[in-house]
């Protein structure tokens, strides 16, 4: 018997789904470290919208929910970071879903920390998440993307050692309100499109980039 998700999603006037991917690694040793924003983003807009992650499908812990009318999938790959493919490639094809109804969610050290950017597509950047799930898309890059912008490592410090550490009070405070203001978009993307929402969304963001950088200065 299909349960009242199913029912929704197939039934002919209901809109196609979005699939939204948070990067990361699992485990409690790395939970609320830098590379796991992807994951915080996904827990901050399941947390919004009442969306259990309840279950594991395709390698990833997984909700499914509507918001209004359309639906979504939630996933948090469980394979870490780097074969991040392995479980989005995976769902991608379990739904049937077009690569542009799949949204990526992952850390970017070009953004200082709390700025984020919501793109039609794009490379890798030498993100190794990225890298897999390109891989796993078959080399398709035309996917969906919120970067989450968590700064540059300090003076000489390595970049995965970087990665690898948790906020420090003040940047966790800009994270916080950048996942906030990540689920209000997301909102807005599953209501209006993407083109529509990254077009404001971005144009926001970009005086937010300026705002930051002259408040280091």
């Amino acid at each position: 018997m299909l349960n009242r998700f199913s029912r929704r999603l197939f039934c002919t006037a209901s809109p196609r789904p979005w699939l939204f991917v948070g990067l990361g690694n699992p485990g409690d040793k790395y939970k609320g470290t830098r590379h796991n924003v992807g994951f915080e983003m996904i827990n901050a807009f399941a947390e919004s919208q009442g969306i259990p992650m309840d279950t594991v499908h395709c390698k990833a812990i997984f909700g499914q929910g509507f918001v209004d009318a359309v639906p979504v999938f939630l996933a948090k790959p469980q394979t870490y970071m780097n074969l991040s493919g392995e479980s989005a490639g995976p769902l991608a094809a379990y739904y049937k879903l077009p690569l542009n109804r799949v949204v990526v969610f992952h850390d970017d050290m070009s953004l200082p920390c709390g700025v984020l950017r919501l793109h039609h597509k794009g490379g890798h950047g030498n993100h190794n998440g990225l890298k897999s799930v390109i891989y796993h898309f078959r080399g398709n890059r035309e996917f969906p993307r919120l970067r989450i912008g968590i700064g540059k490592p300090p003076g000489q410090m390595d970049p995965k050692a970087f990665l690898l550490q948790k906020f420090s009070a003040t940047a966790r405070e800009r994270i916080d309100a950048a996942l906030q203001e990540g689920v209000g978009v997301l909102k807005l993307l599953s209501s209006k499109g993407l083109t529509e929402s990254a077009r404001c969304f971005n144009t926001e963001q970009k005086y937010k980039h300026i705002r930051v950088q002259n408040m280091q200065t």
